[in-house]
């Protein structure tokens, strides 16, 4: 049993009406009528004056009517120029939550549709996101730490994104198709999108997983669908396609516009080109020469589709392209954008209705790529048409406009639920400034609210049917932040060393708001925290408490003669790990310090270092070179005289004052020689100066000999 199908192409320029009879699985055009709008009722597919079109409908419906009998229902399709394409990014902080799992990539999905979705809107004082279906989406990006990456599934890190192309109609182009309808006495018996409609014919399911663009280049635009992965991914738009090829004839040869198109045309069936200019004259033309004039036209027109392609892929291109529609015909177009998306000149064709399986045609037909869309939108329509379907969200009646496998995530979006709001809002976050630094530390983060459908849980893409109800039962919000001092403070600012084989723990000390803090403290919104750790060999000495012992490295200065003089062998001596170091050098955890104390300087010690006048004379004594010295003056610290074995503080003055000179006699060499009396001895002994007798008060100088000789009872001995 045959069932007669009526469809209508509701186009910019023009509107067909098409009668399709179906037997079975097989389809026949019994006829095609086409009438232009005769003014500007359709923009960019749009309908702009609803009663126009209205008018329109009505002739081509009362004509077809004439042979075919009464109409009263009406396939149609929303135009693919209608479609809005729009790039969005969502982004999540997932810095301490558990790994990504399959719902967490769904809902930020969501979140970068939505965004999308908010690109659109025009009218900032109107936000409602009702104004737009969204048709479909493909995710472009996955990126983790700003880092593409194959899939979040799984993932940790620090920030989350998913960068999306959305595709969405406008609920006016619906609306409006329905209004036009309804004046001409129709009843809308279904709804495809023109892209589908074209696919749905030349593209069946079976090869959706091979990834095909279709390309319908019109008058005014050229619409784009692209399937991959057994599904329709992407939809797009440019606005080039044949008018701009009708005016580069019209600008290069003086023609009027219908002209122009007429001449178009003729490149595909004449060797020789008739063109009459504005001005009255005729002059033929070879083909390829008209061709070539035209061509940088030709070449923007596939430039402009090729880099959409690519856009809406993903920067991929694709396995083939298929052409449909009037603009198809255009000379050397598929040579053209097969350059463009670097494809061999097989993979890019023009697709008529020849194409189309089980489908055959009148006569008086013509077999032609124009045709393509009006026969695909009314076996769509019939096979796969579109229909509106209720579902309730949280209490609210939710009508969505039935373009493909519908899930939650598309019900969620016709009611106006921010993906933001399936999560818990985060807990308030803290800021305190640490050593000058300002320090954000975030709040908990919300755990993520359950959806149940049909009182069972579920995801953002489960499906759903008209009558389902959809509960969406809110997250926890997250803890405000709490933080401690402990918190903040690294193990690696806790140091353990030695100090002369003494261990010791450095432990770094902490103030908040200028006051000593304990590492339990907690924190305050806007608190000021300072962090002082042992970072050299000083700031060891002192955080273990030695403080004192620092005094030892201090430089040993004396004023002398007016001049400040350093004395360096009277300060410590400082190791780090057994090298030589300094007070400055940078400590760490496990390094050993030593020290050795140096002594406390003497007034001899320091007539032994300092230029201070003295009186020599070497003797020879028991035949040993005996040096004999002693000041010819006095020495007085900070304005006191001082004995040779008293200590002289740092900083000290000190004066020099000579004395009156005094000989040198024998007795003074027994100071200066460690020769003494033999134990036992019983005797007498003679002093004996460059061999002559002496007494022990005799004056000597300097090379004299002195002897002493020991005489033994009984015996004479000389020592």
């Amino acid at each position: 049993m045959s069932e007669k199908l009526f469809a209508l192409d509701i186009g910019t320029r023009s509107i067909v009406g098409i009668i399709l009879v179906q037997s079975g699985e097989k389809y026949h055009v019994a006829d095609i009528l086409v009438k232009e709008h005769k003014e500007r009722a359709m923009v960019d597919g749009q309908i702009h004056n609803v009663l126009l079109v209205a008018q329109l409908i009505q002739e081509i419906k009362e004509e077809l009517e004439k042979t075919h009998g009464p109409l009263t229902k009406v396939s149609v399709a929303a135009a693919g120029r209608s479609l809005k394409t729009e790039q969005a990014v969502a982004k999540i902080d997932i810095k301490n939550r558990p790994i990504f799992t399959e719902d967490d990539i769904s809902r930020l999905e969501l979140q970068a549709v939505q965004q999308a979705q908010q690109q659109l809107l025009q009218n900032k004082e109107d936000s409602s996101q009702s104004h737009y279906y969204c048709v479909g989406y493909s995710v472009l990006y996955y990126r983790l730490d700003g880092e593409e990456i194959g899939s979040l599934l799984d993932q940790q890190g620090e920030k989350a994104e998913i960068e999306v192309i959305a595709t969405f109609l406008p609920r006016v182009v619906v609306e409006s198709l329905l209004a036009a309808l309804k004046r001409a006495n129709l009843e809308m018996e279904a709804l495809t999108l023109e892209p589908i409609a074209a696919i749905n014919v030349l593209i069946p399911p079976s090869m959706r997983r091979l990834n095909v663009a279709l390309v319908d280049i019109g008058a005014g635009t050229s619409d784009i669908a692209i399937t991959d992965h057994g599904t329709i991914v992407a939809y797009g738009m440019v606005p080039t396609a044949g008018d701009e090829i009708t005016e580069a004839l019209s600008d290069k040869y003086l023609l009027d516009f219908p002209v122009a198109d007429l001449t178009k045309r003729k490149l595909q069936t004449e060797e020789e080109i008739l063109i009459q200019d504005i001005l009255g004259f005729d002059q033929y033309f070879p083909r390829n020469e008209v061709i070539d004039s035209i061509r940088p036209a030709i070449r923007q027109l596939a430039e402009a589709i090729g880099d959409e392609i690519l856009r809406l892929n993903n920067q991929r291109t694709p396995k083939a392209v298929m052409l449909v529609g009037g603009g198809s015909l255009t000379p050397d177009i598929t040579k053209e954008i097969g350059e463009v998306l670097q494809l061999p000149s097989n993979r890019v064709a023009v697709r008529g209705i020849d194409a189309i399986q089980n489908l055959t045609k009148e006569e008086h037909i013509p077999v032609t790529p124009e045709l393509v869309t009006p026969i695909g939108i009314a076996i769509a329509a019939k096979k796969a048409p579109v229909q509106y379907m209720s579902v309730t969200v949280n209490g609210q009646v939710v009508r969505l406009f039935e373009l493909k496998e519908m899930t939650v995530a598309d019900a969620l979006l016709a009611a106006n639920i921010r993906a933001k709001q399936l999560y818990g809002k985060p807990g308030a976050a803290l800021s305190v400034t640490v050593n000058n630094q300002s320090i954000f530390i975030p709040g908990e983060h919300g755990t993520p609210s359950q959806i149940l459908l049909n009182g069972e849980e579920a995801s953002t893409k489960s499906l759903i049917r008209s009558g389902d109800n959809i509960q969406i039962i809110m997250g926890k919000d997250g803890e405000a932040a709490k933080v401690t001092v402990q918190d903040l403070l690294d193990a690696a600012l806790f140091k353990r060393i030695m100090i002369n084989d003494i261990a010791f723990s450095l432990e770094p000390k902490v103030f908040v708001n200028d006051n000593i803090a304990s590492y339990d403290q907690k924190l305050k919104e806007r608190d000021v925290v300072r962090i002082e750790v042992a970072e050299t060999v000083e700031q060891a000495f002192l955080f273990s408490q030695q403080k004192y012992v620092l005094k030892g490295f201090e430089p040993f200065k004396v004023i002398f003669d007016g001049k400040e003089i350093y004395l360096p062998q009277f300060k410590n001596e400082l190791f780090l790990n057994n090298i030589p170091s300094k007070l400055s050098a940078s400590i760490h955890d496990g390094d050993k310090i030593t020290f050795n104390q140096s002594i406390h300087p003497t007034v001899q010690h320091l007539i032994d270092c300092l230029p201070i006048p003295q009186r020599n004379i070497t003797v020879t004594f028991q035949d040993e070179l005996v040096t004999l010295s002693d000041n010819s003056v006095t020495v007085h610290i900070n304005g006191k005289e001082m004995n040779e074995i008293e200590v002289v503080p740092k900083g000290a003055k000190i004066e020099v004052k000579e004395t009156a000179y005094s000989p040198w006699i024998f007795q003074d060499v027994f100071r200066f020689s460690n020769w003494q009396l033999p134990m036992n001895f019983k005797g007498h002994f003679k002093i004996i100066r460059n061999g002559q007798p002496a007494g022990f008060d005799e004056h000597i100088f300097s090379g004299d000999h002195l002897k002493i000789e020991l005489i033994e009872n009984n015996t004479t001995s000389t020592i």
